[in-house]
């Protein structure tokens, strides 16, 4: 015996409801931590904005290709010789972005001091 256009639609909205119920559940139970690195860095070096842009886009390129996390300036001021820089990776493990953070902020030490700057504050938060 056949089943009626109505019956498979109705099996078919079952079907839709069914998918989107355990897609909300699966994501509503899995718990996804970001960590976000706030890096001070001071630019004895940069006598202009220009000076200041390239060392902050060297460092910005940098860690994106050496990471796999986003980075960006975060507090745009007009001085030339302080940035801020953000960097965010999201992952299900704690222990992994803390690991990961550790590794971005010492690499991020390392660039900067070859590219005439200072990190002179670093602090990690868990969201």
């Amino acid at each position: 015996m056949r089943p009626s256009l109505r019956e498979l639609a109705a099996l078919t909205q079952f079907a839709r409801v069914t998918i989107y119920v355990a897609r909300y559940t699966l994501l509503r139970h899995t718990l996804l931590m970001i960590a976000l690195l706030t890096l001070e860095l001071r630019i004895e070096a940069a006598h202009s904005l220009k000076d200041k842009r390239q060392v902050t886009r060297s460092l910005k390129d940098r860690l994106r290709s050496s990471f796999n996390v986003a980075v960006a300036e975060i507090d745009p001021s007009l001085l030339w010789n302080q940035a801020t820089i953000g960097v965010v990776s999201v992952s299900h493990s704690r222990d992994y972005l803390d690991g990961l953070m550790k590794n971005v902020e010492r690499a991020a030490t390392r660039i900067a001091n070859n590219a005439g700057a200072d990190v002179t504050d670093s602090f990690v938060e868990f969201l």
